[in-house]
C-alpha cells in the first residue's frame, strides 16, 4: 500500500523522512565504490608507470560524483571525437550538409564540343564517393554526374575533368601525424574535395609458405596510377593482419609493409595520396565510357590558376547526408578523416579559415564561452585524436558529455555512440593510450557522465580494456 494511505501520520512522516534523502546517501555510497574500483585499478602492474586519470557525474544533476586526475591533460586517442562532434552539433547543427558543385567553363559548339573544362569544387564533404549512404557511393556519385553531362548536350571536352580542391590547400595531415600511421586509411589526409573517404582497398594473395611473399591481386588495385611496391610476406594462420603501407600526401610511391596471415580475406585499405585527383581521374574514365573524351588529361585545383572562370554553367550540386547522419558514423566506426573535415568546417563557417589550427583554437574558445573550460584544458592537434600530442583533462571531456545531454541534438548523438561492455560509449587507442567516455543508467536508475583515460600503461591493450571495463562497471 503507497505510504500515503497509511493513517498512522507520525510514523509514516518518520519513514518518509528516512527515505527522502537518497540522493546524498546513494551519492555518497556510489562515491565510496567508485574510489574503492579506481584504487584497486590504480594498484595493478600494468599501471604502475601509468598516469589514469577518472571523473563521474551525475547524469542528471551534474554533481560531480567522482574525480581523480581530472585536471591533468592526457592524450586522448578517439575519445576527441566526443568533443568534434558536440561541437559541430551544436555549432553547425544536426541539418548542416556539405555541398560540392559539378559545372563546367566556356562554351559547348553546335558540334556538343565543349571549349572549356569540366570541374568539380568541393567544400570539405568527407562522405563523397563513401559507402556508407545509399546517395554517396562512388558509381551513383559519377553516374549522376556522367548524365548531367550528357543532359547538357557535351559530346566532347576540348579541355580536362578538373578536380577542384584549393578551398583546404589541397590535401592536408593534420600537425603531429606519424610517419607508420600516414599511408594507411585511417591516417588519411584531409581535403576539401575528399573522395572515397580518401583510401583504396587492395586485397592479397598469400603464398603457401610463410614468410614468402604475399603478392597483391592485380584486378584489386583501383588506383593505377600509383606505384605500390609491396614487400608484404605471409604470416602464419590466425596472425591476421599486419599490414602497413608507408606514404604522404602527393607520394606516386607507395611501400606496402608487414604480414598477411595465410587464412585472412581482407581488404587492405590504404590512404589516398591525392583524393582529388583520383576523383577527376574517376570521372574522366567514366566520361570515356560514354564516348565523350577530354583533350587533356585529368587534374586537380593546381590547374586553377590558368581557368577562366568568366563563362561557367553548374550542372549539378551534390549535397552529403546531414550532420547527424554524418556523426552517427564519425562516432560509430571512429573515422578520422570526418573529424579532420568536421573541425576544417567549423573553422571555415566561424572566420574563413582553413587550418586545423583554426578549427582546434576555435573549440577551445567556443567550450571556454560555454562551459568556462580554460584552453589548456582542451589543448588539441587535431579533430579526430590520432595525434599523439593531444592533450585533453577527463574533467573537461566530462563537462561536454554533461552538457550534450541537455541539447536537442543529443538523441542523435547518443545513438552515434557505440556500446561497449554493454554501456554507451565511445572509445579511444594509441600507442599506450587507452580511453572511454559516456553515459549509463544502472539498474536502479542512477545516470551517469564518465570519462576515463589511462596513458602509458604496459602490457596488451586486451587486458587494460579488460581492467577498465571492470572498474567502470561499478556504475551499473
Amino acid at each position: 500500500m503507497p505510504m500515503k494511505q497509511i493513517r498512522l501520520y507520525p510514523i509514516a512522516l518518520a519513514m518518509y523522512a528516512f527515505t527522502a534523502i537518497p540522493s546524498s546517501l546513494f551519492a555518497q555510497d556510489i562515491r565510496s565504490k567508485i574510489q574503492d574500483a579506481f584504487s584497486q585499478f590504480q594498484n595493478q602492474e600494468n599501471v604502475k608507470h601509468a598516469i589514469s586519470s577518472l571523473t563521474v557525474f551525475d547524469g542528471k544533476t551534474g554533481e560531480p560524483i567522482y574525480a581523480s586526475n581530472e585536471n591533468i591533460g592526457l592524450a586522448t586517442a578517439s575519445t576527441m571525437k566526443v568533443i568534434t562532434a558536440a561541437t559541430a552539433l551544436d555549432f553547425l547543427g544536426k541539418n548542416y550538409q556539405f555541398k560540392t558543385t559539378l559545372y563546367y567553363t566556356g562554351a559547348i559548339d553546335e558540334n556538343g564540343i565543349l571549349n572549356g573544362n569540366i570541374i568539380v569544387a568541393g567544400t570539405g564533404d568527407p562522405t563523397l564517393g563513401s559507402d556508407r549512404y545509399p546517395e554517396t557511393k562512388a558509381d551513383l556519385v559519377l553516374s549522376k554526374w556522367v548524365a548531367a553531362i550528357q543532359k547538357a548536350g557535351i559530346q566532347s571536352v576540348n579541355g580536362a575533368v578538373i578536380a577542384d580542391d584549393r578551398l583546404y590547400n589541397g590535401n592536408q595531415i593534420p600537425g603531429g601525424w606519424i610517419w607508420t600511421d600516414m599511408g594507411n586509411y585511417y591516417g588519411a589526409g584531409i581535403s576539401s574535395l575528399n573522395w572515397r573517404e580518401n583510401a583504396f582497398g587492395i586485397h592479397f594473395n598469400p603464398a603457401n609458405k610463410v614468410g614468402a611473399k604475399a603478392e597483391i591481386s592485380p584486378d584489386t588495385t583501383r588506383a593505377p596510377y600509383l606505384n605500390i611496391i609491396n614487400e608484404t610476406t605471409t604470416g602464419k594462420v590466425g596472425t591476421g593482419d599486419n599490414v602497413y603501407a608507408y606514404a604522404a600526401p602527393y607520394s606516386t610511391k607507395i611501400f606496402v609493409r608487414g604480414t598477411y596471415g595465410q587464412d585472412l580475406k581482407k581488404t587492405i585499405e590504404l590512404a589516398s595520396p591525392d583524393p582529388a585527383y583520383d576523383l577527376a581521374f574517376q570521372l574522366n574514365a567514366g566520361l570515356h565510357k560514354q564516348g565523350i573524351f577530354a583533350s587533356e588529361p585529368p587534374a586537380t585545383g593546381i590547374r586553377m590558376d590558368s581557368i577562366d572562370l568568366t563563362q561557367k554553367q553548374t550542372l549539378d550540386v551534390h549535397l552529403s547526408p546531414t550532420m547527424d547522419k554524418i556523426v552517427y558514423w564519425f562516432n560509430q566506426k571512429s573515422i578520422n578523416l570526418y573529424g579532420e573535415a568536421l573541425l576544417k568546417a567549423i573553422a571555415y563557417t566561424t572566420a574563413g579559415k582553413t587550418g586545423t589550427d583554426d578549427g582546434a583554437n576555435y573549440i577551445q574558445k567556443y567550450w571556454n564561452a560555454k562551459l568556462g573550460i580554460k584552453p589548456s584544458e582542451i589543448n588539441s592537434m587535431d579533430g579526430s585524436g590520432l595525434s599523439p600530442q593531444n592533450r585533453v583533462t577527463t574533467l573537461a571531456m566530462n563537462k561536454i558529455m554533461q552538457y550534450a545531454q541537455k541539447q536537442n541534438w543529443y538523441p542523435v548523438f547518443f545513438e552515434s555512440l557505440p556500446t561497449y561492455n554493454d554501456m554507451k560509449m565511445k572509445s579511444g587507442t594509441i600507442g599506450g593510450v587507452l580511453g572511454y567516455t559516456g553515459v549509463h543508467t544502472n539498474k536502479n536508475g542512477q545516470s551517469f557522465t564518465y570519462t576515463l583515460l589511462v596513458n602509458n600503461y604496459s602490457g596488451s591493450g586486451s587486458n587494460m580494456r579488460r581492467q577498465m571495463f571492470k572498474l567502470l562497471d561499478v556504475l551499473k
